[in-house]
């Protein structure tokens, strides 16, 4: 499922979740078509309150709070630098104007899977912006990592969400009661699975969008 991103990761030490710089050394700016995707930074903070202030959204994540501050939203971006935040957390952003659209990364579950996690502000809805981000993030994973497989969550009611995961090859696994904070209670979610014989197959990406 999409989190706030991402679950907390306690398998490192504090000293290690401390270190910005260590712990970004492996995850790359990445370039899409129309995209930059790149760390989150202070300047994103409005932006992000902003987008993130939405009903629609919030309850469409695990772990992002409902209604969501400007406070909310510098906690974030802390965390991130602090590496409190799964891995490889990532700002969405336009390339022709750096405009802040949303986030999204990954998790590590285990030795050989990652989770992938995102949002995407309402205004920014049904472009393809999403798919081509999640195309971007997948491919540095599977190209950078030695990693089997990514999984995806999305809740049962989140069309859009299933949609991009579909689109970019995930085959479903099963479902399950998941916790939102938002909701304040456990919603329905399903489970897909994107292994790496089924990326490369895929991996131009072509009609995927």
């Amino acid at each position: 499922m999409q989190s706030e991103l991402l679950r907390d990761d306690q398998s490192r030490s504090p000293e290690e979740r401390l270190r910005p710089e260590r712990l970004r050394t492996d995850c790359p700016v990445l370039l899409s078509e129309r995209l930059v995707l790149r760390a989150p930074h202070e300047e994103d903070i409005d932006a992000l309150a902003n987008l993130a202030n939405n009903a629609k959204v919030a309850t469409m994540v695990s772990r992002m709070p409902h209604p969501y501050t400007v406070n909310d939203a510098a906690d974030f971006v802390r965390r991130t630098k602090a590496g409190g935040i799964g891995k490889c957390v990532y700002a969405i952003t336009k390339a022709d104007n750096g405009l802040f659209l949303g986030c999204c990364g990954i998790e590590p579950i285990d030795d050989g899977t990652v989770e992938i996690g995102y949002w995407l502000g309402e205004p920014y809805w049904n472009r393809g912006y999403m798919t081509e981000a999640a195309h971007a993030l997948i491919d540095m994973v599977f190209r950078t990592r030695d990693i089997d497989q990514i999984d995806a969550r999305c809740r049962v009611v989140n069309i859009g969400s299933r949609r991009v995961i579909q689109k970019c090859g995930f085959q479903f696994q099963g479902s399950a009661m998941f916790p939102s904070l938002a909701m304040g209670s456990l919603v329905a979610v399903e489970w897909f699975r994107l292994d790496r014989k089924t990326w490369m197959s895929l991996r131009s990406w072509g009609g995927m969008r």
